[in-house]
């Protein structure tokens, strides 16, 4: 793509925050024009608001995007506004020939980027946007009958059959134009943003265990090739080791594309083959995260509404007390706790303990998925439209290709099978510290001796079960029976 025009070109960036494998920004400095880089706060009415957890991440990751853009010989502009009108206006007034852009897939991101595209192109001003998101676009992966899949295994076989183009390298030199004093007095500087907390400032455990910005994903991933892929099938599980990659926070803000990762993953297998069981799990990590993406796309209501209409008549219990205590990591019981404080100390909480408290929260405590839903969605760095409620509705059992409701989980067996040791535990419920191993999952059974060398007085220092387990079990068992009207099941 080329041009003889003096007028330079735009790109929009939205949670693309990277200069490696951007194909909008490759494409705008192939034109040979300057380069104006902008981001817009705010969007539109119909998006969804970030939770405060991702808004924290989005000001670090704009600040490193700021400096590589700098580095590269361009800038970022920051406005704030409704998307439509802003993205209008930068466009008239900077003169620009084309803007550039990566493509968004939930429903209300797609009627603000037609609505924009219909603006510009009406103005004469020509829109090109990319997939620079997810390996291969919603309508690319189809069953033989030409629709999206509704199941995940034959989706994951399908994209292991297609090829994937390489990675594109990061521009050499963005030739940054210079912004009209009209747009440049209406920019915003980041500190004004107000995206991180101040009164209280809650993200000191956050700045602790993270840092946005491309080349920290960069770090990030260049350690686990080297250091975490081996392993990853076992090691996933683990929640006391760091046995996965840590990219999600990365991936959710574009500071690393899933095609570059892919790319470095199986040439890491070329050159050691021992490694392929390993990757290929780690691999079908990131083709799930595709396939959250094609159903969001092809179901827009899935952070909204229950996929399976079954579940539209669930009696969902009300009880803002259990709610309160399983968000503060008060039930009682230690897995679920250290996970729901590993996500409120450090904005993330691992996968496998996701599974847990999910279904401690939806199982134990009849909690609509959707409350559980927004808690995440307000407090992980990650938080991702389409990751963030299919993975409620599997767990739910309300979703496509989703978990049985029936399957619960125990979480003092889940506890033992896969924080054996107790150092996940021991990290985030302190107050549990010095219970032996084998009482640590289930401390309502130690002895009255043993809880007091530990220091522990239940009711007290740490709180007794909300709920017990084989109860809570039943009940959730019998109230999905009395939905489907279905005979005696016996699941664990």
């Amino acid at each position: 793509m080329s041009t003889d025009s003096p007028s330079p070109v735009l790109v929009w960036f939205r949670d693309d925050h990277r200069l490696a494998d951007n194909p909008a920004l490759a494409a705008a400095a192939a034109t040979g024009s300057q380069v104006l880089c902008f981001a817009v706060i705010g969007g539109s009415d119909d998006l969804r608001p970030l939770g405060g957890a991702a808004r924290w991440w989005l000001h670090g990751s704009l600040r490193a995007l700021g400096e590589s853009l700098e580095q590269a010989g361009a800038s970022l502009a920051l406005f704030e506004g409704p998307a439509p009108s802003v993205v209008e206006r930068v466009a008239r007034e900077t003169g620009a020939s084309a803007i550039f852009w990566n493509r968004r897939y939930g429903a209300a991101e797609i009627a603000l980027d037609t609505a924009v595209k219909k603006r510009l192109t009406d103005s004469g001003i020509k829109a090109h946007s990319f997939n620079g998101r997810l390996l291969h676009e919603p309508w690319d992966i189809v069953n033989q009958a030409g629709r999206p899949f509704q199941v995940f295994t034959p989706y994951l076989r399908t994209v292991m059959t297609r090829g994937l183009k390489a990675a594109l390298a990061p521009p050499k030199r963005i030739p940054g134009g210079i912004w009209p004093s009209s747009l440049l007095a209406s920019t915003i500087p980041l500190e004004e943003l107000g995206l991180e907390p101040s009164s209280p400032d809650w993200a000191g455990g956050l700045r602790t265990a993270w840092r946005p910005g491309e080349e920290a994903a960069r770090k990030s991933f260049r350690h686990f090739l080297s250091k975490g892929l081996r392993g990853y099938a076992e090691n996933r599980d683990r929640p006391s080791l760091i046995g996965t990659s840590r990219l999600s926070p990365h991936l959710r803000f574009g500071e690393i594309s899933p095609r570059q990762i892919w790319h470095a993953v199986t040439a890491q297998v070329a050159e050691h083959p021992s490694l392929a069981r390993d990757a290929e799990k780690y691999l079908s990590e990131i083709v799930w995260r595709d396939f959250s993406h094609q159903l969001l796309h092809f179901h827009p209501h899935l952070p909204v509404r229950s996929h399976s209409s079954r579940f539209d008549a669930f009696p969902w219990i009300d009880d803002p007390k259990t709610l309160k205590a399983w968000r503060r990591g008060r039930t009682g019981y230690p897995i679920v706790d250290a996970g729901m404080r590993q996500l409120w100390q450090t904005g993330w909480m691992h996968n496998r303990v996701r599974m847990i408290t999910a279904s401690f929260l939806v199982k134990h405590l009849l909690t609509d998925w959707r409350k559980g839903e927004a808690w995440f969605w307000d407090t992980l760095v990650d938080a991702d439209p389409a990751n963030n409620a299919f993975s409620w509705q599997w767990v739910a059992g309300s979703g496509p290709d989703s978990a049985p409701f029936h399957r619960i989980f125990n979480p003092v067996t889940q506890g033992e099978k896969f924080d054996p040791d107790g150092d996940y535990v021991r990290t985030f419920v302190p107050e549990l510290a010095g219970l032996p191993s084998t009482f640590l999952h289930h401390p309502w059974d130690a002895p009255p001796a043993v809880l007091q060398e530990a220091g522990i007085s239940l009711g007290e220092t740490y709180p007794e079960p909300i709920v017990v387990h084989g109860l809570a079990r039943e009940r959730a068992l019998q109230t999905f029976r009395s939905l489907r009207g279905l005979e005696s099941e016996e699941h664990s």
